[in-house]
């Protein structure tokens, strides 16, 4: 008997243990979903990862996270693609202060591309993307995604739909539209694939402008700072 009531209590705490890593609460959760399709050149992901870089280094993003009820935040990053062709890049990590975010910088700085080529399969990077949530060990009362790219779907399904879905489900939709190649894809992001509470778009004019655009969106969606669309 002792033994069962020793093996019962061993339970409990494992339990009670394991619940309290998976429930760390932080303010917000971001996965960043990087296009890394056939319209992005090699010059052009590496535009687009110095920009996360220079953003985890920029004393407006950091004062963002220090600004929250709990002074944290969770991120994790994914590069999207073609219909099978998204893969996570990082693993969801807790940002808090300017150690943890020069980490997360450092951590970028050695990520590959995960693709070559492919196509714009906005719907699945989108699905990709929801489903990571699942996976993260982290709490908050907002989850959002924040998706980049620099064109409309040239395959799979419309993302309307989708969009729907998961804005229904309590999570935010963010888009930063690259306008080199398509000058009104803001318009299509903030009609097809942006919703949510407060969702807005942050709008980069081509690569060169990317690294300004996505500091200053960081800073907004992690303060919560919402202008709406």
């Amino acid at each position: 008997m002792n033994a069962i009531i020793k093996s019962a209590v061993l339970g409990y705490l494992l339990f009670f243990t394991s619940v309290g890593v998976r429930a760390e609460q932080v303010d917000v959760q971001i996965l960043l979903a990087i296009d890394v399709s056939s319209s992005v050149n090699y010059e052009e992901f590496d535009l687009q990862m110095r920009g996360y870089i220079a953003a985890f280094r920029t004393p407006e993003v950091l004062e963002a996270i220090q600004s929250g009820a709990h002074g944290k935040i969770a991120v994790a990053m994914t590069q999207w693609a073609g219909l099978q062709q998204q893969r996570l890049v990082l693993d969801w990590t807790i940002v808090s202060n300017a150690d943890e975010a020069e980490r997360v910088a450092g951590q970028i700085e050695y990520v590959p591309r995960a693709f070559p080529f492919g196509g714009t399969a906005i719907t699945n990077a989108l699905r990709h993307s929801y489903k990571q949530f699942d996976k993260s060990p982290y709490i908050s009362q907002r989850k959002v995604i924040d998706i980049s790219g620099d064109g409309r779907p040239s395959i799979g399904k419309e993302p309307a739909k989708l969009r729907d879905e998961i804005i229904g489900s309590g999570v935010t939709i963010n888009g930063l539209p690259i306008l080199n190649e398509e000058p009104d894809l803001d318009r299509y992001y903030v009609k097809n694939v942006l919703g949510g509470v407060g969702a807005f778009a942050e709008v980069a004019a081509d690569y060169s402008d990317f690294s300004r655009a996505i500091s200053r969106k960081l800073a907004q969606e992690i303060k919560g700072v919402f202008y709406g669309m």
